[in-house]
């Protein structure tokens, strides 16, 4: 029987019963949420907070912060849950296109650094911390407006590409991980428009019904992941579990 196969009976992860190290990785409204309600959820897990400003140090665009990420989970017990919630959208002024002409380099480039390498080098840091064999989850935080088939509006140019170059990173490293990880389940999630720091400028037009508190994103988001397993892996999913277009 291949090894992969065995996951297709999975029921929906019991986060109760969950052992071993969690890593959330950003410290903004969803990632903290989510850290409160992993607490409750799961609570025979160890939880690693990382972000730029702790409580573990973490900047997952610099190489060697990673390093220092990896000789950390050594340490620790079986990683089995990573949530990245990490992302850019806008910071002194640089923020989404509206038009062709606000295109610029730096933009661009701070986005793709935040939003599509970023998410690739941390997985990259904690691969060997996942080789333990036991079920595992990587998620990372994506955004409907990264698929290119759903595009109906266009704008925000350096956001979309750059989430849409996060799916197809991690889509590929899914693929890998089912060789060389079939423990792990790789997931990109939308989290729906949550109130954040990061979307308060540009959700004057979303209804209340529709704008999620980030309790409420954390919850759905790890519903989404408690049914994830590894046949499923490199799924691009909404805060629903319905899968999105690539």
């Amino acid at each position: 029987m291949r090894f992969d196969l065995v996951f297709t009976m999975a029921s929906d992860l019991n986060w109760d019963q969950l052992e071993g190290t969690a890593l959330v990785v950003g410290q903004g409204g969803i990632g903290k949420a989510l850290e409160t309600m992993l607490a409750s959820k799961a609570p025979k897990l160890q939880l690693l907070q990382a972000g730029r400003q702790g409580p573990f140090v973490l900047n997952i665009c610099s190489e060697q912060s990673l390093d220092q990420l990896k000789k950390e989970l050594r340490n620790r017990e079986p990683l089995r849950l990573v949530i990245n919630t990490a992302g850019w959208l806008h910071r002194n002024g640089m923020g989404p296109e509206k038009r062709l002409q606000s295109v610029n380099a730096l933009g661009l480039e701070e986005s793709f650094r935040v939003n599509a390498f970023g998410p690739i080098l941390l997985a990259k840091a904690v691969e060997d911390a996942l080789g333990h064999g036991k079920t595992a989850w990587f998620a990372s935080l994506s955004a409907r407006v990264g698929s290119i088939g759903d595009n109906q509006s266009g704008g925000w140019y350096s956001y979309r590409a750059a989430k849409a170059a996060q799916n197809q990173l991690l889509r590929t490293l899914a693929i890998e991980w089912q060789r060389r990880r079939p423990n792990v389940t790789v997931s990109l999630i939308h989290p729906g428009t949550t109130a954040t720091n990061l979307s308060e400028p540009f959700r004057s037009a979303v209804s209340d019904a529709n704008l999620f508190s980030p309790e409420r994103a954390a919850d759905q988001i790890l519903n989404v992941i408690a049914k994830q397993t590894p046949v499923a892996s490199g799924s691009f999913l909404a805060w629903n579990g319905q899968t999105i277009p690539w």
